[in-house]
Formats: structure tokens, sequence, C-alpha cells
């Protein structure tokens, strides 16, 4: 018999599976040999080794129940049709989370084959799915979860309710940590944002404009690792022009565990906004796709947000970019008092921004002069893309959402000190000051000396 061929796609292995000579020679149409062969190699393939999560048993299991009793003939092939088209749709409901499987791709191909030895219409009526007793081989979701899969009814009674933190990535990329810091950044290429005992989060940004060192988030990826009886390890993954409603296993939830509802993924707008809830550790995550690129917001207990350990690495969102990946805020001052146009490096294939045009278009959406509406003229002077300014004023709209203390929404100036040179929107730089200074004592000095 020919061997499959592995090839890859992405970071998923599929097979080429060749038609088995077995179904094409069985002999005349009609033959009951043709459904037995099948019938024998969904058995075998019915062995423990398929991933719950292709839930391809699943189907396997619904075909032999539906054929279960017939006969190949002319009396009962409508049957047989029947069965074989809610079997393929079976097979098409699970596609994203078997492609990997060799047992998907031979149940696939033997459904082609006997629709086609015995003339089946793709289109027509299907059984609904018998209602067969759970066996070992489903992949259950139990609605008895343990109380420990909802981190705040796990919390002891008479104890205070848990302190939230928030942590956000939007536009230029612009950062707020959890401890409301607020930075614009570079880091290009992949970086974490979050890495600890229960979750891992990556973002990957590219640049926005050739020649500038602005870059924006393109690619990210979410995992929530392995825990107790409430969740397996589940992967989400987002990128430019794909933002599934399912981790890359094609579920919604935590998997086939006691409190796998505790850990949800919920689409708010197609294509635009997803939310995922990880009630087990108290957390949610808001994730968009504004223009070209993504936004990434997250809700995280502080005893959650604190779980790693010494050496678990740089989190973003715990300690903020690194020093010499933080960029300049000066160009929107530099603009203003100068051409009124964005210097030639930052110019981009998008509408060309004066300061002034810059500024009333984030004000449309972003009344308050704050950190978000600055980060909207930012993006608007470097970029020219207009996407920018409903990517900070979404950030604003899940800070709203997400954030504990509604007095801390806006941020109005930056808490951690800028790279040697350069200083925040809104804060003189040391030049400046000791300017100051020198004219204070020049000033005291003819004073006294006038006396």
């Amino acid at each position: 018999m020919q061997q499959p061929r592995a090839s890859r796609v992405g970071e998923l292995e599929f097979y080429r599976i060749p038609v088995w000579a077995g179904w094409m020679g069985m002999g005349r149409r009609g033959d009951p040999l043709d459904h037995q062969a099948l019938r024998i190699l969904i058995i075998v393939l019915c062995l423990p080794a398929v991933s719950c999560q292709c839930r391809i048993l699943k189907c396997n299991s619904e075909y032999l129940t539906a054929t279960s009793g017939l006969h190949v003939g002319a009396e009962e092939s409508l049957e047989f049709c029947i069965a074989l088209r809610a079997y393929s749709q079976c097979t098409r409901k699970t596609a994203r989370a078997c492609r990997g499987d060799l047992a998907y791709h031979s149940a696939v191909h033997g459904i082609e084959d006997l629709m086609s030895q015995h003339n089946c219409s793709k289109v027509g009526p299907t059984h609904a799915p018998p209602r067969t007793q759970p066996t070992s081989l489903d992949c259950m979701v139990h609605s008895d979860a343990p109380e420990v899969c909802n981190y705040e009814k796990s919390l002891q009674q008479h104890t205070p309710p848990p302190n939230y933190t928030h942590c956000g990535l939007f536009g230029d990329p612009h950062l707020r940590t959890f401890t409301d810091d607020f930075q614009t950044c570079k880091v290009r290429g992949a970086w974490p944002l979050i890495d600890n005992n229960y979750l891992f989060v990556q973002v990957t940004n590219v640049a926005v404009v050739q020649g500038s060192s602005a870059t924006a988030t393109s690619k990210l990826t979410v995992i929530f690792k392995n825990f107790q009886e409430c969740v397996d390890q589940k992967v989400y993954q987002a990128e430019t022009d794909d933002l599934p409603a399912a981790f890359v296993d094609g579920s919604r939830n935590g998997g086939e565990k006691h409190g796998a509802n505790s850990l949800r993924v919920t689409e708010k707008v197609a294509g635009q906004h997803i939310e995922i809830q990880a009630k087990y550790i108290g957390t949610t995550i808001v994730v968009r796709q504004v223009g070209r690129y993504l936004t990434f917001a997250v809700r995280m207990p502080e005893e959650v947000m604190n779980s790693f350990e010494d050496n678990q690495g740089l989190q973003l969102c715990l300690k903020g970019c690194p020093t010499n990946e933080r960029m300049d805020w000066r160009l929107p001052q530099l603009v203003k008092a100068g051409s009124g146009r964005p210097p030639s490096r930052a110019r981009a294939p998008h509408e060309a921004f004066t300061h002034e045009a810059a500024t009333a278009k984030c004000r449309e959406k972003l009344p308050v002069d704050d950190l978000y509406f600055r980060s909207c003229v930012f993006d608007l002077l470097t970029t020219g893309d207009v996407n920018f300014t409903l990517a900070a004023y979404y950030a604003l709209e899940d800070v709203k959402n997400l954030h504990s203390n509604k007095d801390k929404f806006h941020i109005y100036q930056r808490t951690a000190d800028p790279p040697p040179g350069n200083s925040a929107p809104g804060q003189p730089s040391l030049k400046a000051l000791a300017i100051k200074h020198l004219l204070l004592i020049c000033w005291l000095w003819c004073y006294l000396t006038h006396l």
C-alpha cells in the first residue's frame, strides 16, 4: 500500500492520503464489501490515539450507529446516502481541528469514494445525530464544574475582593502596564507581554512605515496553560485579517475537563473583536483588529499577575519596554513648532497630516486631552493612517470596561522616566530644567548685587 506523504503548512502537519485501492476495486457498484471495508476502517481508527479535540471519533461513531443493520441494496441505498451526507457534514465541522489527523483524512477520502460509487448527491437530507450514551472516547464538557474553576468563588469567605489590574497595547505601539505606566515603544519582532504560571501572551510587531522606527502589532499568541481539573492547555492565535473565534484546535472552550466552560472564546464582531473569558483565573482578554493591526487588552487579578518565577523573563505588561526600545515622544512638539508636516522619514503612503489636522481628527473620538489623545496625534503624524484614531479610541473603551478604578481611566502624564535625551509629552527635558535653574540663579545674583 502506498505510504502517506507528510507536508507542512505553517506549523501544522497534514497528510496527503491516496485513495485506497481497496475502495476503488471492490467490484461492482452496490457491493456490500465497500461499506464493510469502511466500517472496519472506522473501528480500527476508533482507537484512543486520535486527539479528542479533533472529534473525528464522534463522527465515526454517529455513522456506525446510523448504518447499523443496513445492507446495501436498491431499497436501502437512500438510507446509506443520507448517512454518508451526515458523516460528511460532521467531518466538515471538525475540519479545522483535524488538519493534521490521519484518521480524519482517511475518513474524508472514504466518504468521497463511497458517495461517488453509489451516486449519492452531496445535497439532500441528513440524519440528525443519534443520542448515544457518552463513552470514554467522547470529549464531553461537564456542567458540574468544580468551585476551583471560578476564581472569585474559590476565594475564602470574609476575604477582601481581589484587586484587578489592567494592561493594554495598541497603535504605534503604545503600552499601558499593570502599574498604569504609559510608554511608546519600538519593540520590533516578537516580544512577551505576559509570562506567568497560568498565562503566556506574545505579540509580533512589524514596521508601519518604511524608514521609520514606528511599529504595530500584526500577530498575537495567547497560551492558557494546563490547570488542575479545569482546562487543558489552549492556544489562541490571531494575525492581520485572521481573528478567529476559536482556539487553534478549533474548540471554543477549555477542552474535556470538568471545568472546561470556565475558559471560553466569544466573538463580539466577526473579524474585528473577540473576547476570551478565563474565569478559573479571573481573567478577561480583548483582542481587536483595527485597520491592518491588532490591539490587546487584559483584566487580571493581582495575585495571578504576580504568579511567576524570578527567572521567568521579560514581561512588557509588568516591567514595561526596555529603555532602549522606547520611542521619542518629541515628534509632535517638533512638528508643531516647525513646518507643520511630519519629517520625510515618517511620511506614509496614506494621507499626510499636519499637526492641526491630526489634532482635529483625534478630537472627534477622544475629546479628553490625555495620553490616549496624544498617542492618536503621534500615530497620525508618524504614519498618516487614520485607523490609528480608532485604535486609540477602542483602547480607551477597553480601559473603561476592564480597569477596576474609574479614576484612572485617563492618564495625563508618564510615570516612568523617558530614555536619555527624550521627553514625554508635557514634561520638560533635563536641558530645559537646567536653563530654568541657570536663569533663576542669574536673577537672584542680579537682585542681590543691586540691594
